[in-house]
């Protein structure tokens, strides 16, 4: 059971890397369709991508120092803090 749930988290957090890197050019780039997010939107992303991909490796080490509950609820925590922000209205 805990190891199907952190299996599953690693393949959410997977797509997310995969889907962040995979728009990036959107945030970051220097097209005309960019947000020209600069230095800190660069950080901001790499960070996010780090630790979707983090997030899952420190799940799976939790779970083997017996500290299951708490590896699951690290491996889920990227895409709960997605839905978090998707939640947020935008400031128009």
């Amino acid at each position: 059971m805990v190891r199907g749930l952190l299996i599953g988290a690693a393949a959410v957090d997977v797509g997310i890397a995969i889907l962040l890197v995979g728009i990036s050019g959107f945030i970051v780039g220097t097209g005309p369709q960019s947000m020209q997010a600069g230095a800190f939107g660069t950080s901001v992303l790499f960070a996010a991508v780090a630790g979707c991909l983090a997030a899952p490796a420190i799940g799976f080490a939790m779970q083997s120092f017996n500290r299951p509950a708490g590896g699951i609820l690290v491996a889920w925590s990227p895409p709960a803090v997605g839905l978090l922000a998707l939640s947020i209205p935008p400031n128009y």
